[in-house]
């Protein structure tokens, strides 16, 4: 980010504008929606900046800008279009320590201004950094198109009431409150505005309700593949208690205001004990607030969600499930496979590689006849034992095995290897993310044009 966005304070404050033509225009034209004080410096100045002087909008200045003008001034525009005038009076303004920008010249200024939708107070701005602003035009119409009208008019009636809501306890309660007030807002205001009054007296007496958990599903790791439940879901967390393997790009698909707790577990390596992960689950949601434990995959596949609901319900505390696409379907769709297919196998296996006792044991007779698909999820470690034991019930070395690294993810890898050759392809591979081992499956060579097809979705 080469522009950071911010809401400058303008009420009161003094902006130069260096220029009289219709580039000057331009700015003025924006910049009299603000409680600014406006000072325009120019030797000739348009008929309209004139009259907007006799009206008491601004001040006009017949002479250039000089260093003492910009004494106090919170922004300068350089709009003059003379370039040499403009680049002095840029000059002017670094030196005075004043932001300054500099009318389509992105390079050399301090500062960009972004295409806005005003909706006063409500404000967008839409910024390309200066990189499309065709594109940002066209995004500012449609969020005009959008916006209804009488939206500022809503926002400065609960603005005055603001006071009043302050009654309900700070956070969920209060969220919920104004999420009621501005129902319907965005929606073409299907019927009146709800009356805040009585609105407020209801929520009052819900204000002491319970919280509650949702066990979301964060899919594999691209946000791209999360369900908009779970987009929902984190848009109203007050806390979100994530595994280890959730990436950083989902979290910051919170809200800002939330609490973000990490309770990872790493196969055979340091874990937050699930005693404890229950209790903060319980402890947060007792407390009134909105929890969601954010789980990579699914939650019902090895999230030992069961323990987690029955928590929650020895507490009393409501929960509901969010799913989430699991690891081994984004593994079989990068691949290019199906994991069943008709004649093939009528059955699909969902296998852990290790579990609480330590390698985990299984069917390894079905596993290994001809034609069985299986995934296996923290099966890394656990290569040569599995590899091992079906081999001992029969299994063919040349039996096709594919290991999936950061499934769906920007920094997937595939590795094609079989039965015989797989613990030495894992240790080669060096792989060191989370990877889904799906026994029966060879990569298709179509495979390779997922990754383009998921940056084109994007």
């Amino acid at each position: 980010m080469k522009f950071f966005p911010i809401f400058l304070r303008t009420e009161g404050a003094r902006i130069v504008v260096s220029g009289g033509g219709e580039t000057a225009l331009a700015k003025l034209r924006l910049l009299l929606k603000t409680e600014a004080r406006i000072a325009v410096h120019a030797a000739e100045a348009d008929p309209r900046i004139l009259d907007w002087q006799q009206e008491g909008k601004l001040i006009w200045h017949p002479r250039p800008v000089s260093a003492t003008d910009l004494d106090g001034a919170r922004l300068v525009y350089a709009a003059s279009d003379d370039a040499a005038e403009d680049a002095r009076v840029a000059a002017l303004a670094r030196e005075a320590g004043v932001l300054f920008n500099i009318v389509d010249n992105r390079a050399d200024s301090a500062f960009i201004t972004p295409a806005l939708v005003d909706r006063a107070p409500v404000v967008v701005a839409i910024g390309t950094e200066g990189a499309a602003p065709v594109l940002a035009r066209r995004i500012k119409a449609g969020l005009e198109a959008w916006l209804p009208a009488g939206l500022g008019a809503r926002v400065r009636e609960a603005d005055a009431f603001r006071p009043a809501a302050e009654a309900l306890p700070k956070g969920r309660a209060r969220r919920r409150f104004w999420d009621d007030a501005f129902a319907g807002l965005l929606d073409g205001m299907p019927g009146p505005a709800p009356q805040l009054a009585p609105l407020l007296e209801t929520h009052k007496a819900a204000a002491t309700a319970a919280g509650e958990v949702l066990f979301v599903g964060a899919g594999p790791g691209d946000p791209d593949d999360l369900t908009l439940r779970a987009r929902r879901a984190l848009d109203r967390a007050d806390v979100v208690i994530h595994d280890r393997l959730v990436p950083a790009p989902i979290l910051e698909l919170a809200r800002r205001e939330a609490e973000i707790v990490e309770a990872g577990k790493t196969g055979f390596g340091p874990s937050t004990p699930q005693a404890d992960i229950n209790g903060l689950i319980v402890d947060r949601a007792a407390r009134g607030l909105v929890v969601v434990r954010l789980k990579a995959g699914d939650p019902s596949v090895f999230g030992r969600l069961d323990e987690e609901i029955e928590a929650c319900e020895a507490a009393g505390i409501a929960w509901s499930v969010v799913p989430g696409l699991t690891a081994a379907s984004a593994a079989a769709a990068s691949l290019g496979q199906s994991l069943t297919r008709r004649g093939r196998n009528s059955e699909l296996r969902v296998l852990t590689g290790h579990d609480v006792k330590g390698l985990a044991d299984h069917d390894w007779a079905a596993l290994a006849r001809p034609g069985a698909v299986a995934a296996i999820y923290m099966g890394k470690r656990a290569a040569r034992f599995i590899q091992g034991r079906l081999m001992m019930h029969g299994a063919e070395a040349a039996t096709p095995v594919s290991v999936v690294e950061n499934a769906g993810r920007p920094e997937e890898r595939i590795l094609s290897a079989t039965l015989g050759s797989l613990p030495a392809e894992i240790v080669a591979a060096g792989l060191t993310g989370p990877a889904v081992i799906l026994l029966g499956l060879a990569p298709r060579a179509a495979a390779r044009s997922v990754p383009a097809l998921r940056e084109v979705a994007r």
